[in-house]
């Protein structure tokens, strides 16, 4: 099953199943809020809290995918006001913050067309439980902007809550960043993907689900995903740059730097591990400049890549077979 070049420029068009080899944490979609009034500046929060420190309850963070790309720490610019799934009675036990969402969501939600948004005003129209049950009790998350260039998760603080712009792996495991920040992974984007504009939109559904998994993670993974986000993370600090602008500087040819050369050399180690851990030793990774379909990248040569794809595509396809047999009158469409 081999793929012509052309796969590396649009979707592959081609039924996958969901992937089940390896250990996998779950992805998942954050929070639609609906209704800018819900969100606050930083201030507004601060000052919320001092008048009564029980809106710490529901007050946090805001993650979307700008601030994840665009700030140097990957933090939060907002805040957010957060009634998770209480009923109104409990909600009005905080006044103010009630009386905010009162006043400057409730009237656009009486607008909207579905009955649930219109009847449960005060709460987010997707509150994702199957994504706050996956990370309770955790301390970090990856995370990744679902419109980006850039394409890169990173890992974030639980604790805040996380926008709709923004696909959440629950797992903190550096050997899984490892493997989300590979070329291999890329890779699987670049030909699953769709795209907007110039920029790719990533769907946990239709990209992470439907890319088999090395069967285990391995401690070189381990150790050089935790290598590549340290070092990344110091040079970010220390240029003051976001994810975007730093992978610019990264896909530059011109840019010789020592701290880039240097993050360079940490994703040609990240992807020879993780090739390893497929059993790929086979594969020459020959890293270096080369056209994709976000121009410029350091990443394989076309063949490399097209090579990963048939051997992603033949393992998803095993994993069909697999399921297949495992269904008694059931229906697995691949």
């Amino acid at each position: 099953m081999n793929f012509s070049t052309s796969a590396l420029k649009s979707p592959l068009g081609i039924r996958l199943v969901s992937g089940k080899r390896g250990k996998r944490p779950g992805a998942y979609i954050g929070s639609y809020v609906l209704g800018k009034g819900f969100i606050l500046s930083p201030e507004q929060a601060e000052d919320l809290i001092q008048r009564d420190t029980r809106n710490k309850d529901v007050l946090f963070p805001y993650l979307n995918g700008e601030d994840l790309n665009s700030r140097p720490d990957c933090s939060a610019s907002r805040w957010v006001i957060n009634f998770h799934d209480w009923p109104e009675e409990r909600a009005r036990e905080y006044p103010e913050v009630f009386d905010i969402v009162e006043r400057y969501v409730k009237p656009e939600r009486m607008k909207n067309n579905r009955k649930v948004y219109r009847d449960y005003w005060w709460q987010y129209a997707e509150k994702r439980p199957a994504m706050l049950k996956a990370l309770r009790g955790q301390d970090r998350v990856l995370a990744v902007a679902l419109v980006s260039r850039t394409v890169m998760p990173v890992a974030v603080p639980t604790g805040q809550v996380f926008s709709h712009m923004l696909g959440i792996f629950a797992t903190s495991e550096m050997s899984h960043l490892a493997l989300l920040d590979s070329g291999i992974h890329g890779a699987w984007v670049e030909a699953q993907a769709s795209t907007l504009e110039t920029r790719i939109r990533y769907t946990p559904s239709d990209v992470y689900e439907t890319m088999p998994h090395p069967v285990e993670a391995t401690s070189a993974m381990d150790s050089s995903g935790i290598r590549l986000a340290d070092f990344r993370s110091l040079v970010m600090q220390d240029r003051q740059l976001g994810l975007t602008k730093l992978y610019n500087l990264i896909h530059d040819p011109n840019i010789i730097d020592l701290d880039i050369t240097s993050i360079r050399r940490f994703h040609r180690e990240v992807n020879e591990v993780v090739a390893q851990a497929y059993g790929w030793e086979d594969i020459s990774l020959e890293h270096d400049f080369f056209d994709t379909r976000q121009g410029v990248r350091f990443t394989f040569p076309a063949k490399t890549r097209i090579e990963i794809l048939d051997r992603l595509l033949e393992l998803n396809h095993k994993e069909g077979k697999s399921q297949k047999r495992l269904e008694v009158g059931g229906g697995v469409l691949f």
